[in-house]
């Protein structure tokens, strides 16, 4: 029973934490100060079909793509998550956008502002559910650790975790500027500094709910 418990609390973290943290790319959108990485390529790179496919449908289209491929390597790192990411993710940040557009016309510099620290709040809360839940991770994230696994190097230096990461993220933010998606200080926030708020969520929100309080 606790167990089953257990599972419960996992696909719940897991659901809620994909849903804040689609719901928050919608708010990074409206506010218009840039996205996180992955989400920097995929809407770039959304752009020439947007007039043919609906976010939600390429961005569902592109990871099933990346997935194949994970797939292909190690798919030790699918799990349900990965699958709900996939199914969900462009979906909500679309609706979140229209949804929050219709309510925000023309946002004021304060109010996006106001805009951007909320949504890194809640993307560090949504993403802290979601690590800490382990049912799995998303298709880009599973590349770069797949290649961190398979001890990738460069002039004989195995690269660490870290540096594939940053490789990743800078591939990504440059093909979705060239695709016409312009990066701005909200990638670079979500790049590299989102990092304390994620463990102060994991310590004081996941572990304690996923555990049970002073577990």
């Amino acid at each position: 029973m606790k167990h089953g418990g257990a599972t419960i609390k996992r696909l719940a973290m897991t659901l809620a934490g994909v849903s804040i943290c689609s719901f928050s790319v919608g708010m990074f959108n409206l506010a218009a100060f840039g996205v996180d990485p992955f989400q920097c390529f995929a809407q770039g790179s959304h752009l020439p079909f947007s007039n043919s496919l609906s976010y939600g449908t390429y961005y569902m289209m592109l990871s099933f793509a990346m997935l194949i491929w994970i797939w292909l390597w190690d798919k030790h790192y699918i799990g349900l998550a990965t699958f709900i990411n996939l199914f969900l993710t462009g979906y909500i940040v679309e609706l979140s956008y229209t949804f929050l557009a219709g309510i925000f016309t023309e946002p004021a510099l304060p109010a996006r502002m106001l805009m951007l620290g909320s949504a890194v709040i809640l993307l560090s809360f949504g993403s802290a559910l979601y690590y800490t839940a382990d049912l799995g991770v998303s298709v880009y994230d599973a590349i770069s650790l797949i290649l961190a696994k398979k001890k990738v190097k460069i002039f004989n230096y195995t690269l660490p975790f870290k540096w594939i990461r940053v490789a990743s993220d800078f591939v990504c933010v440059s093909a979705g500027a060239a695709f016409g998606k312009i990066p701005g200080i909200g990638t670079i926030i979500t790049a590299f500094f989102m990092g304390p708020l994620i463990s102060f969520f994991n310590r004081r929100a996941a572990e304690p709910f996923l555990r049970g309080k002073g577990k």
